[in-house]
């Protein structure tokens, strides 16, 4: 998979672009189409969710997601390149048309939904804000906070978060803003920080890099709803569709009992209505998407259904160790739940 590297044009740029970067929106699809693949923003290097390997193969629970969009749209999930970016760089990014879909630990939020031009396609991981210490500081709750020098990501809704915490306590902090997550965690390795404040996904992402994780502990407190998702620019439906269904169709897969092992086999043999549906084998719904009758089958015969990416990334099958939680499904105690493919 290629990595592309950020070409970023400037905030002031997009800025100018206005309306015809809108008018431009609605031509992605065919673009994707044109060119063979689909360019996926994604996290500058973040365990569990978009980071590269030692072969430099990107994996993650962000970059399952274009793959499955790659998938259902061409067949094959291999046909997506990755366009790193930090948190300042992202959302220029999409808005000028350098990566189609932006997929990288993203919060969804009213300002970024509404007045950037922007469309969330759903939540991919429920997640909320935490604070990672060192177990030398000896405490034991955010509570005990008073006065600390807080390493904080530049670009990200853990400021606003963070000062709405501290100042509904009572408490005061000294803010150390870096652009880059490995900053942040290397300036708390360092001592430069007394506690790093981030989503909790990635205070455990962020942890298992450091020398000696077990000198490290993710405090209890939970501050803030972060839902992160897939983000597409606003007016273009059809490519909406199809990134929204491609998640959805990942979250169903898992609550039919579709998994990667056995697709293939049940596009031929189910009996159940709503897996006939979802597969193909009954009714044309690809076509609404403008999709293959089979594009699920490729969808989760190559990236498995929502459970397994979940697992093999950021649950007990991967280094983070993750549980379900929040991101079980609706009949599991969770709130992954998806529309009915009908």
């Amino acid at each position: 998979m290629k990595i592309v590297k950020s070409t970023l044009v400037s905030a002031v740029t997009v800025a100018a672009l206005g309306l015809s970067a809108q008018a431009s929106a609605g031509t992605t699809l065919d673009a994707v189409v044109k060119k063979g693949f689909v360019q996926c923003g994604v996290s500058d290097g973040l365990p569990g969710f978009s980071y590269t390997d030692a072969r430099g193969n990107f994996l993650g629970i962000d970059v399952d997601v274009c793959r499955g969009v790659a998938a259902a749209l061409f067949g094959d999930a291999s046909k997506v390149r990755f366009t790193p970016l930090t948190a300042k760089e992202r959302f220029t990014a999409l808005q000028s048309g350098e990566v189609d879909i932006l997929s990288r630990n993203t919060t969804w939020t009213s300002s970024r939904d509404a007045g950037m031009g922007l469309n969330f396609t759903g939540v991919t991981y429920y997640d909320g804000q935490g604070f990672l210490v060192s177990k030398k500081l000896g405490v034991t709750s955010a509570k005990q906070l008073d006065g600390a020098a807080v390493c904080i990501q530049a670009g990200t809704t853990t400021e606003l978060n963070l000062s709405d915490y501290f100042r509904a306590n009572g408490m005061k902090y000294t803010p150390i803003t870096y652009d880059k997550s490995d900053e942040t965690v290397k300036a708390l390795e360092a001592g430069r920080c007394d506690v790093l404040t981030s989503d909790q996904s990635q205070l455990y992402a962020q942890r298992i890099k450091l020398a000696d994780p077990e000198a490290y502990i993710v405090l209890p407190e939970v501050i803030s709803k972060e839902p992160l998702g897939p983000v597409v620019r606003q007016g273009d439906d059809e490519w909406f569709n199809i990134v929204r269904w491609t998640l959805f169709a990942l979250v169903n897969a898992e609550e039919l009992g579709i998994t990667s092992a056995n697709v293939e086999n049940l596009a031929r043999s189910s009996q159940n209505p709503d897996v006939r549906r979802m597969l193909g084998a009954e009714g044309e719904y690809g076509k609404d998407l403008r999709l293959p009758r089979d594009w699920a089958v490729k969808l989760v015969k190559q990236v498995g259904n929502y459970g397994e990416m979940f697992e093999r990334n950021v649950g007990m099958g991967s280094e983070l160790k993750i549980q379900r939680g929040l991101n079980a499904l609706w009949n599991a105690g969770g709130l992954q739940y998806a529309p009915p493919i009908r």
